[in-house]
């Protein structure tokens, strides 16, 4: 079995080698994150949700949900290549990213989440419906968009989501109760560079392009008082208490089920979509699939221009979007 112990370097730490230096970038990277989105917050049954918004208002509206642990900024150099011809947003959901946290987590939440977005950024203003797009955890949260609210969307693109078995009951029960003990706070670490330095990727992988791996690991962190009382150091901005309270109980239902027009873009070489079974989709056989050659489940990270291509061709075929 392999462990955080013997699992390789270029997997375990792969920022570790710059001692906090930004790795080299091409000039595409450099061009994107140049195009500052409009940042804001929205707020959402108790909670302040982070927000990302590129684009004009009025235009026909894309709103990019993140994975597990993540934040809105794993998008910020996908979404301005759609910012010409969409009103774009993105979102860091409860308890991950700047948004705010909360005593439990529910699917149905971060759907409302989604939706509260979508429409402080505008998607709305546009006589063509969004298309919601989710990587990972946020392709199973589009999911739950799509089956409670069709009506809101013109369709759902999932990005490497393989749902995962349902879990025994008694873990969904226990998501569900208020006295599960709450850890409050992950590690801290001393320097910045200590911090990056043990960034890495879930499931494991070698990262495709490190100067990506680096922007979003910057981005994952926030500075937090020393345990010893030392001073300022740096911890993970999600809530380390996110996924022991969780109910999952809701995606038991979804696996087979079609919400409308949905495509599922993934890797080929996806560690995720391996543990579902080898598939290519554990969805309804007529959602159709994408693959991204050459990627494991961050395609982002591994190929991120090939997944930009790959979402053009697919909003070509829905109808009153611009190609």
């Amino acid at each position: 079995m392999t462990t955080e112990k013997t699992l390789p370097p270029e997997i375990a730490a792969p920022l570790a080698p710059f001692a906090g230096a930004e790795p080299p970038a091409p000039d595409w990277f450099k061009a994107a994150i140049a195009v500052e989105p409009e940042r804001f917050f929205v707020p959402c049954q108790g909670a302040d949700i982070e927000c990302l918004a590129w684009g004009e208002r009025g235009k026909p509206g894309i709103i990019f949900v993140h994975g597990a642990s993540a934040h809105a900024d794993w998008w910020s150099f996908i979404a301005p290549f759609f910012a010409q011809d969409y009103r774009v947003a993105a979102l860091s959901l409860s308890g991950m990213g700047g948004s705010g946290w909360r005593e439990t987590y529910a699917f149905e939440v971060f759907a409302d989440e989604v939706d509260a977005c979508a429409r402080a950024a505008g998607l709305y203003d546009s006589d063509a419906l969004p298309i919601y797009i989710g990587h990972s955890f946020g392709g199973a949260v589009v999911y739950v968009c799509a089956l409670a609210h069709p009506e809101r969307m013109a369709g759902t693109i999932i990005v490497d989501t393989g749902f995962g078995r349902p879990p025994p009951k008694e873990s969904a029960a226990d998501a569900a109760r208020s006295d599960v003990p709450r850890v409050t706070m992950g590690r801290v670490y001393p320097t910045l560079e200590a911090a990056l330095a043990r960034f890495r990727f879930l499931p494991p992988q070698v990262p495709g392009n490190l100067y990506i791996t680096d922007f979003i690991a910057r981005r994952s962190l926030k500075r937090a008082p020393m345990p010893d009382g030392s001073g300022q150091g740096w911890t993970w901005r999600f809530d380390p208490d996110l996924f022991p309270h969780l109910d999952r109980s809701s995606l038991a239902g979804l696996i087979g089920r079609k919400p409308g027009p949905t495509f599922h873009i993934h890797g080929d070489r996806s560690a995720v979509m391996k543990h579902a079974g080898g598939r290519p989709s554990v969805l309804d056989p007529s959602v159709k699939n994408i693959a991204i050659p050459d990627s494991a489940h961050h395609i982002m990270v591994d190929q991120p221009l090939a997944l930009v291509a790959a979402i053009r061709a697919t909003l070509a075929h829905w109808p009153n979007t611009p190609l």
